[in-house]
């Protein structure tokens, strides 16, 4: 189906704290992923897959870095303008600034919410019928057609994606109960004893026109009477007001990188899945990485005779040296493995030389 009257508002602007060394010289949608790109470029690629129009980029920190990424990689996509917010006609004209320049700063923002308040501008300018917002951290393949089909058939104010996961991991998420025609009843952030194993994706379409007044409705509550958050705030006000709230369940794999340990994890998940690595979003490189099933591994660098490599990932620009084992792991661009030294359980950071061996994440410096 066609997605006009459809645009994308995608979410860039956490600090991403909780991925500790990962984000000390990066903003967290340009940490590298999957031996083949960088986390923002999951959600850009979907957009991109699904023919939506349009994408406003609503992001903070080191924004200067994000803006060099998307337009060398994404810019030139066509069926899909990537919109810059209110730097887009500074870019447009200037072109993105050199390494290590910056853009006019921002006011800073308390949630996801106010994200969408201050870009209401150019997400809620005319032309789009409805909004798909998106994460910057997220890690799934998906065109959007279906659920927008539904979400236009069912003549909802919003559909959220959802997903079933394993029960004891449902604290971290937005938890979702719904009824037997998948019309959300409630949704409860991280709840701490959770009753249902359905979670709230984060990604989801919201009818224009319901969206603009829930968000003015919640800012006339003042800075103290909201938390501004999607998932706290704007989605439960609708589901309390009786608006229609719709869930669309999600297909395969879905991953939200919040942290060190799901950030190791979930990359090695994806050895375990059916998933042609020629799918995956590339920037890192020009070529895939390969999934070599004799060492059940994503590779992206080159493993020299004498090194041993089992279950992990090595990204494009990893230095692997005769001698070296690496296990159960994460090599990212520019790492180095010397001859005698074994990673085990760990993550060896862009850019660094292990000097001594490594087991587990809490080793990392």
């Amino acid at each position: 189906m066609s997605l006009d009257g459809v645009r994308a508002a995608l979410l860039a602007g956490g600090l991403g704290e909780r991925m500790g060394p990962l984000t000390a010289r990066a903003c967290k949608p340009l940490v590298p992923y999957a031996a083949s790109c960088r986390l923002v470029d999951f959600s850009v690629a979907n957009a991109v897959r699904s023919g939506v129009p349009e994408l406003v980029l609503m992001s903070l920190h080191r924004e200067g870095d994000l803006v060099r990424h998307l337009m060398a990689h994404w810019d030139d996509r066509p069926g899909t303008r990537l919109h810059f917010g209110p730097n887009d006609e500074l870019l447009r004209s200037a072109g993105p600034p050199a390494p290590g320049g910056s853009l006019p700063e921002r006011p800073a923002e308390r949630g996801t919410a106010d994200a969408l308040s201050t870009n209401a501008e150019w997400i809620f300018a005319p032309g789009a019928r409805d909004l798909l917002v998106q994460h910057a951290d997220h890690v799934y393949l998906l065109d959007y057609a279906p659920m927008v089909a539904a979400h236009r058939a069912s003549g909802a104010d919003c559909t959220i994606g959802v997903q079933r996961i394993e029960r004891r991991y449902v604290k971290l998420f937005g938890m979702v109960d719904v009824d037997d025609d998948l019309r959300v009843r409630r949704l409860v952030e991280k709840p701490p004893e959770p009753t249902s194993d359905l979670v709230f994706t984060a990604f989801c379409l919201f009818r224009v026109d319901a969206l603009r007044e829930v968000l003015a409705e919640l800012v006339a509550l003042g800075d103290d009477g909201w938390q501004h958050d999607i998932s706290r705030d704007v989605v439960p006000r609708m589901i309390a007001q009786g608006r229609l709230v719709s869930a669309f369940p999600i297909p395969g794999y879905w991953a939200d990188i919040g942290t060190v340990d799901r950030y190791h994890s979930e990359q090695l998940k994806l050895l375990e899945l059916p998933m042609d690595p020629e799918l995956l979003p590339r920037t890192l490189a020009a070529a895939a990485p390969r999934y070599r099933s004799d060492i059940d591994s994503l590779v992206g660098a080159e493993i020299p005779a004498g090194a041993v490599v089992a279950r992990s990932v090595l990204h494009p620009g990893a230095r692997i040296e005769p001698g070296a084992t690496v296990l159960r792991s994460v090599v990212l661009p520019g790492a180095t493995v010397p001859d005698g030294v074994t990673v085990s359980d760990s993550i060896v950071l862009a850019g660094e030389t292990l000097a001594a061996d490594r087991r587990g994440l809490a080793e990392l410096s």
